[in-house]
């Protein structure tokens, strides 16, 4: 179990790091505060989240080796804050089978179905208790 833990933190991992990567090319390219081509519609908290992911997912990348429980949970908070965050727009904009949203709903279903199975290979916190002989 410990080895499908590791393996499955290190594709959660990448997956952070994908992310990183797209938010901090929009940063780059565009700036911070950027409307990620939603224009008005698009409120100031919305482009605060998005830059800030730039942050939160290669933490939660790291998290993922350092503190693997941390890890797991700020993995799931992110891609569920984000799949329900761009639901709106999505939803505004009619863009249900836009690449971007079918790629992060699926690994929220991933990550869903395999955050409990990560968490129960990480080692347990408890000493082992010694039976009285």
């Amino acid at each position: 179990m410990h080895r499908a833990s590791i393996a499955i933190r290190t594709f959660f991992a990448l997956c952070l790091l994908g992310a990183t990567f797209n938010h901090l090319a929009a940063i780059f390219q565009h700036g911070l505060l950027w409307d990620y081509g939603y224009g008005a519609a698009i409120s100031p908290a919305s482009k605060v989240y998005w830059d800030t992911l730039a942050f939160l997912d290669p933490l939660g990348a790291m998290l993922l080796f350092l503190k693997p429980r941390a890890g797991l949970w700020l993995t799931v908070l992110i891609i569920v804050s984000d799949v329900l965050h761009n639901t709106y727009y999505v939803a505004m904009h009619d863009q249900w089978s836009a690449p971007f949203y079918l790629a992060q709903a699926g690994f929220l279903v991933v990550v869903l179905c395999f955050a409990p199975v990560a968490m129960r290979g990480l080692s347990s916190r408890r000493p082992a208790t010694r039976s009285a002989a």
